[in-house]
């Protein structure tokens, strides 16, 4: 896939939310998402796709929705839990900003570093920026040590199928062109959407990725922290499946 290299202002960023029961940390996440001021009098539009949700998810949106009128949130409400990978390609596709970005509906990534994100795309320097939470001096919280193990692994194993030198590719935070995301023929419906996007980013022709540090205030199971083992091996398999595709 080839894209030219565009140097294009930024009017709109499209910040996509996907959220799976997150009815105690939605509304936290969103008064951080409306309160940050993007520089160079950028605007957000703000999607949430809601992942077939069994508790108060739903409500809890539609109360912060007409309590925050101007905010302007477009809310998609899945038939049924189809996971957070089909989740984001909905807000992809509804995007209509000139880049996006995804958040996660918990309080792990904090929305006052868009700009940190943003400044590489403003200066003109980059077309996909990621978010790393291995690098830099940002506040990281300390939590398991064999999380940190895998993500590093998974990180190099994605590095040496894809060519980059990338310090953590399974970050929620990738800030990228919307016609590129849309361009993508992205299949992954669950958490293997991080190696199958990474690896099909690194393809795009002419594409210049960036990275940043960001903070990580990362959550405990008891928290509400769902991705597990089993994922871990489901993304060993995506990238080696799309790593190796062309």
């Amino acid at each position: 896939m080839t894209f030219a290299v565009i140097h294009m202002s930024i009017r709109k960023l499209s910040i996509v939310i996907p959220a799976y029961n997150e009815e105690r940390t939605i509304h936290l996440i969103l008064d951080k998402v409306r309160d940050v001021v993007l520089d160079h009098g950028i605007t957000k539009e703000v999607i949430i796709v809601n992942d077939g949700s069994t508790d108060g998810t739903v409500s809890a949106v539609q109360a912060y929705t007409s309590a925050n009128p101007a905010m302007g949130i477009v809310f998609v409400d899945q038939p049924r839990n189809m996971g957070k990978g089909a989740a984001i390609h909905k807000g992809i596709e509804l995007a209509t900003g000139e880049y996006l970005m995804v958040q996660d509906a918990d309080l792990e990534y904090d929305p006052r570093e868009y700009n940190q994100l943003l400044r590489p795309v403003v200066e003109g320097f980059a077309d996909v920026v990621f978010g790393s939470r291995f690098m830099g001096h940002h506040p990281h919280r300390i939590l398991f040590y064999w999380h940190s193990i895998g993500n590093r692994f998974l990180t190099s194993l994605s590095n040496a199928f894809n060519n980059l030198n990338l310090t953590d590719m399974e970050t929620c935070y990738k800030l990228m062109r919307s016609d590129i995301a849309k361009g993508l023929k992205l299949r992954e419906k669950r958490f293997g959407f991080e190696p199958e996007v990474t690896a099909k980013l690194a393809r795009v022709k002419n594409a210049r990725i960036y990275e940043v540090g960001i903070s990580y205030y990362g959550r405990t199971y008891a928290e509400g922290k769902k991705i597990g083992w089993k994922d871990g091996f489901r993304a060993i398999w995506c990238i080696v499946r799309y790593g190796l595709a062309d």
